[in-house]
């Protein structure tokens, strides 16, 4: 049986970066395009027209920002999946993100390719940083004074064994490194990480990378 391709809005107010990665999945069987975007806003509107499954979100657009759009779309009943698209280097605005309801950060100047195989994660149901990204972002955001930031949520209820898993989700290992750091299966490891999301109520894996941050499990 063939499966139904997964529907993608290309937000980004640069024309040539949405036709970039429109051709590209133009041969690409599992990816399809349902629209496309310039604007914080046009996103919202489409994004509850088209009901995609991920949304490509940049960060600096006119008018309403990536950031803000972002938090509007994933607030939705049914929200798709949403993958930040950032400069990084020059992108200070893209550490709000990480409350946004982000499932994941994609840099401007990764392989095409990349991109479209950090769809199908996102898709999946899982969320990543893009390689190389995870410390120095993380890093940058816990060190960000925020007064309104809301107090840490405790680690009751964890486990000795969960606790070193999301140590490991912290350093931005997958699930198959982790299970090889810790002499266990992929699926124990997958397991004891979906457990982590019942038990401190994150969204997604990079969540819990700002859990492990804020716990100082990471320094």
């Amino acid at each position: 049986m063939s499966t139904a391709p997964i529907r993608v809005l290309l937000v980004d107010d640069q024309p040539l970066v949405r036709a970039g990665l429109r051709v590209l999945m133009a041969d690409t069987p599992d990816l399809e395009v349902a629209g496309e975007a310039g604007s914080g806003t046009e996103a919202i509107a489409l994004a509850r027209e088209l009901a995609p499954d991920v949304v490509v979100m940049d960060v600096r657009m006119p008018g309403m920002d990536g950031i803000e759009a972002t938090r509007i779309v994933t607030a939705d009943p049914g929200a798709p999946r949403v993958l930040v698209l950032t400069t990084f280097d020059d992108d200070e605005y893209v550490y709000g993100a990480l409350r946004s309801g982000a499932s994941g950060f994609l840099v401007k100047d990764m392989a095409l390719d990349d991109i479209l195989s950090a769809i199908r994660v996102v898709a999946a149901g899982d969320a990543l940083i893009a390689p190389g990204v995870t410390r120095r972002l993380i890093e940058e955001f816990a060190a960000r004074p925020e007064p309104t930031r809301p107090p840490s949520r405790g680690l009751n209820g964890v486990t000795e064994r969960e606790r070193e898993v999301l140590t490991l989700v912290g350093r931005g290992l997958s699930n198959g490194e982790i299970a090889e750091r810790l002499h266990i299966s992929a699926a124990t490891a997958k397991a004891h990480v979906a457990r982590l999301f019942s038990k401190l109520d994150a969204r997604d894996r990079v969540q819990l990378v700002i859990l492990a941050y804020e716990a100082g499990l990471v320094p």
